[in-house]
């Protein structure tokens, strides 16, 4: 049998069960952006990780993610009047498709101009490297959208001089 990169015994049930991120196994981690809610409790947010750790932090360490080979996967649960504030992945591009409840998208140019979409269940947005955008749950329930990113391990995203974000950081 021919071994793929990811095996290194040779049990092909072992293998199978390491490309496998359950529901069940899945937690949401409030903590990993509760840097952003010195901002404001607006921010409080949690991540859900499939694949990789994104770019919101160091989770190599978790063994339930999957490792990345060239992008990552994470569902991001926004409780209602929660944002993602306005930021910029300078080196990949973002992808968020909504699972339950709406998700309001800002595409930014600049501090005064935006423009704004609500998506809905199974509605899609896929936003290019160097555009700044945001998110905000303007709903009376929890919106779930899965959040895919381009790269295995993207640089940290910056925030515009404009936003409550600027100049916050991690510790």
């Amino acid at each position: 049998m021919d071994n793929t990169p990811y095996e290194t015994d040779g049990d092909l049930a072992k293998y199978t069960d390491s490309l496998i991120a359950t529901k069940g196994s899945r937690e949401p981690d409030w903590n990993t952006l509760s840097f952003q809610a010195k901002a404001g409790d607006q921010y409080k947010r949690a991540q859900i990780r499939y694949v990789g750790s994104g770019a919101t932090g160091n989770h190599e360490n978790d063994n339930r993610i999957i490792p990345s080979g060239g992008f990552t996967f994470s569902n991001m649960l926004l409780p209602p009047g929660a944002e993602g504030p306005e930021h910029t992945h300078h080196d990949v591009e973002e992808a968020f498709f909504v699972l339950e409840g709406q998700v309001r998208v800002g595409i930014h140019r600049g501090a005064d101009e935006a423009e704004y979409r609500t998506l809905g269940y199974r509605d899609m947005i896929v936003v290019p490297a160097g555009v700044a955008r945001s998110l905000k749950n303007e709903g009376d329930t929890d919106a779930l959208f899965c959040v895919i990113i381009g790269t295995r391990k993207p640089q940290v995203p910056t925030y515009p001089e404009h936003s409550p974000m600027h100049g916050i950081t991690r510790d």
